[in-house]
């Protein structure tokens, strides 16, 4: 069997159907090649009933939530649940920013505390060296030594689906999905049961088997009530996801506006006289996100004027597009403005094969190769005024040989790296629009049109819905400082500058630290000034200005919801301070980002880049540690996973361009997928050595030299 891309024109599924009649069926749900070797040896024996995957402590591949980004609206997403007049319910669960876990627990005489578990992931990897497999001992992991008494008392074996989320204690909320790994291994090595800072949190909406009897072929309404009945929880630990049953799909609407004012993925709605379908993705379960609804964000029709190469499935072909928009709608040929336009934001997320083989059609032969020192006058990217070229596409094409695409995204940002001093966020292609011009795209003029009334619409919107807010902890102080109602403005005392850390960064400072130690808000506005920096006291877009903030008041999860600007913890301030004064012999420079240490907030364009200021263990590459007790964690929770996965290149490009992302613009991969032969016409010297040269380049830029 060989395990990686073959590339000799068969698929896994040719492999496995020689092996086995039943091999595909048995590996897409369980996930393990040696089963599916070791209990189907033999073609005479064919997998019936309740041998067709879930076994216990084995991995298996779950059910999945059906995408519904085209259907239009909730009455007819609710239609696919098929109730009558009798039993019509479905139910509403909130969709969780987690990883997709699977716990396993059987009964075992020789572990400590009798019963041995397993953790899998949705990718089937095995997270038991993390998560536990004891409840006492050396492998008791970060959560089975805290849910000793999360079961019933005659639970022999049972088998959980659910999310594995991080949970803030200190402010009681769920916090980004980036810092699970970095939570799970501080609370691996936590002995005490604190109950403070982050710490992964099992949230379960299913069970599939219970004391040796297998529920997928019960509803989801009978596998809830067995659920119930065997787990207990233990809170913050391991706890039943709550749902709401409604009847009718108005009630979807106020459920969705709800979970977006504070910052969650969105909704997934459940059948719930639905079984349980392992590896499949079918009606019964069905997301609903903010930017799949046309009920939020707007569609806009805007010219194609550049694109950029694949890889892959899409090497050597365009997989991603530059849109902008005209700056002179009115222009006429020969004046200089004529199809003028700025670069607006980059889409690649929503084609079809047959829309990319549309688009290919109607403007082959029309692209030209960019050419960094002789741009296209008509067409300016972001960076233009410093003559900086971001996002420089791969290729262009003249606004009148184009076509104009419609795009749909959930909200709209300020960014510095398209020419137009807006972007959109998560922008997502809906059709060709073969209808119209190329100067009947949208300009500048009308997008700012458009931008007003979508915002005067939404606030209006907003003021139509009371957003429940969640009880908050606040933290105890011996004695509450004196504010002047109504007034949030707080005078700083400034002692002159101690040093120029800050010089040139402004701050809004919108709440006091609470951890580690408490500062109040004009303690830390004082530090600040006294470092160089400047105060203000409102918001704005400006992406240098730098937002602190220690507790989600009101004001911050707005913030939040607006998505333009990470929120950064005062932490990040005193470990600068602290970290220049022990360099002081060297230049002053600011720390970079901790994701779990410094960011309160952080942006998910974001989230990657600030993951690499720090080493799969948590410590960062720029601070140094002056704190015992954060190097005794540290080196504790500094383990060796017992698995590693090979790192598979192709997926990974894949991944990247899944999200919108490329590396096609490195010189090291300027001439993927190109190969390349070279016919020696004379024997001289000379030649070789340039062939040689060229060979090298070729080679350099992942080209392939033939012979």
């Amino acid at each position: 069997m060989i395990l990686r891309q073959m590339k000799i024109g068969a698929t896994e599924k040719t492999l496995l159907d020689i092996w086995h009649p039943d091999a595909e069926t048995l590996f897409n749900v369980s996930s393990n090649l040696r089963r599916v070797c070791w209990e189907l040896y033999d073609h005479g024996i064919r997998l019936e009933g309740e041998n067709t995957g879930l076994s216990l402590m084995q991995c298996f591949q779950p059910q999945l939530a059906q995408f519904q980004d085209k259907v239009g609206s909730f009455e007819k997403l609710v239609t696919r649940f098929k109730g009558d007049s009798e039993d019509d319910a479905f139910w509403i669960e909130e969709k969780l920013d987690g990883e997709r876990m699977q716990l396993h627990m059987v009964e075992d005489p020789e572990a400590p505390g009798g019963k041995l578990f397993g953790f899998w992931s949705r990718k089937a990897k095995d997270y038991s060296y993390l998560y536990g497999r004891h409840f006492h001992g050396d492998e008791a992991g970060a959560m089975t030594r805290f849910i000793t008494d999360a079961f019933g008392k005659n639970v022999r074996n049972i088998i959980l689906d659910g999310e594995m989320i991080t949970w803030d204690m200190e402010i009681d909320h769920i916090v980004g999905f980036g810092t699970l790994k970095t939570a799970a291994i501080s609370e691996k090595e936590n002995t005490t049961n604190k109950e403070t800072g982050q710490r992964p949190l099992f949230r379960v909406f299913d069970c599939v088997y219970l004391n040796d009897t297998l529920l997928t072929q019960y509803t989801l309404r009978d596998r809830r009530r067995a659920l119930e009945s065997a787990v207990k929880g233990v809170h913050r630990r391991l706890e039943i996801h709550p749902y709401i049953e409604a009847h009718s799909h108005t009630e979807i609407e106020p459920a969705l506006r709800k979970v977006v004012a504070e910052s969650s993925e969105g909704l997934v709605l459940k059948n719930p006289r639905s079984m349980y379908c392992l590896n499949q993705r079918n009606n019964d379960w069905m997301k609903v996100k903010p930017e799949y609804m046309s009920e939020f964000g707007e569609s806009l029709d805007c010219i194609v004027v550049g694109g950029y190469f694949g890889s892959g499935r899409r090497g050597g072909a365009h997989s991603s597009f530059l849109c902008a928009l005209l700056t002179h709608k009115d222009a006429r040929p020969g004046d200089p403005k004529y199809e003028h336009c700025w670069s607006f934001f980059k889409v690649g997320g929503g084609f079809s094969r047959d829309d990319y083989a549309a688009l290919r059609g109607r403007t082959e032969g029309k692209w030209h190769d960019w050419d960094p020192r002789r741009p296209p006058p008509f067409i300016e990217l972001g960076g233009h005024e410093q003559n900086r070229q971001h996002e420089r596409p791969d290729q262009w094409i003249r606004p009148s040989d184009s076509i104009v695409l419609e795009c749909k995204a959930s909200s709209v940002e300020g960014s510095d790296k398209f020419r137009f001093a807006w972007t959109l966020r998560f922008p997502r292609f809906k059709q060709l629009r073969i209808d119209k011009r190329w100067d009947q795209a949208l300009s500048v003029q009308e997008f700012l049109e458009v931008k007003t009334r979508a915002e005067i619409e939404r606030s209006e919107k907003e003021k139509e819905f009371k957003i429940e807010q969640s009880r908050r902890k606040r933290a105890r102080t011996t004695k509450k400082p004196l504010t002047v109602m109504g007034n949030d403005a707080i005078t700083t005392p400034y002692a002159g500058p101690e040093s120029k850390l800050f010089d040139g960064l402004s701050f809004y400072v919108m709440t006091e630290q609470i951890h580690p130690v408490k500062k109040s808000k004009a303690d830390i506005e004082a530090l600040i000034k006294a470092n160089g920096g400047s105060i203000v006291q409102r918001d704005s877009t400006d992406k240098n200005l730098i937002i602190i903030a220690d507790k989600r008041l009101i004001k911050v999860a707005s913030l939040e919801k607006r998505a333009t600007n990470n929120i950064v913890k005062p932490i990040w301030i005193q470990d600068c301070i602290t970290q220049n004064q022990v360099d002081a012999s060297a230049i002053p420079y600011l720390l970079p980002f901790e994701p779990n240490r410094h960011m309160f907030y952080l942006h998910d364009d974001d989230q990657f880049e600030f993951e690499s200021h720090v080493d799969d263990n948590g410590d960062s590459y720029a601070r140094d540690i002056a704190d015992v007790e954060e190097m005794r964690r540290l080196l504790d929770g500094m383990t060796q996973p017992e698995q590693h996965t090979m790192f598979n290149q192709e997926e990974f490009l894949e991944q990247l361009e899944d999200h919108g992302k490329s590396m096609e613009q490195l010189k090291t991969r300027m001439f993927r997928g190109v190969k390349a032969a070279f016919h020696n016409h004379e024997e001289s010297t000379a030649w070789m050595l340039r062939a040689h040269l060229v060979k090298n380049y070729l080679r350099f830029g992942d080209a392939l030299i033939a012979g």
